[in-house]
């Protein structure tokens, strides 16, 4: 089991309620007993989750799964951990894309109203 210490050094992060999007409700979360769309962040578990992505770099998916389901006493399993670092690493990476697509647009839009500001020698 956790020792107290332990819980207090991971659970320091702040996390949010996230929409429910599929059954299966993901490790770190829990269901909102008064909204059954919503899921509830354990921050304990969320924490220890960043610790587990630290430790697959130097170890397997299965050894780092077991740790993290004895740190946690919540089971996960060694494909379950390769998905949701997976699925975390494209949306960070899609976020990356779309932020930068945002600067351009802005960059463009201030082309624009610079253009349309000067004059062109016709009279209005």
């Amino acid at each position: 089991m956790v020792s107290e210490a332990d819980q207090i050094a991971l659970a320091d992060g702040e996390w949010k309620a996230i929409p429910r999007v599929s059954r299966v409700v993901p490790f770190g979360y829990e269901l909102d007993p008064h909204n059954p769309n919503m899921l509830i962040p354990i921050p304990f578990e969320l924490e220890a989750l960043e610790k587990a992505k630290l430790h697959v770099k130097r170890f397997s998916y299965r050894e780092v799964a077991a740790w993290l389901s004895n740190v946690t006493g919540r089971s996960i399993s060694h494909v379950g951990l390769k998905k949701r670092i997976e699925v975390e690493r494209s949306r960070r990476s899609k976020v990356k894309t779309l932020k930068q697509w945002a600067n351009r647009i802005e960059e463009a839009k201030a082309k624009v109203e610079k253009y349309e500001s000067q004059s062109l020698g016709a009279s209005d």
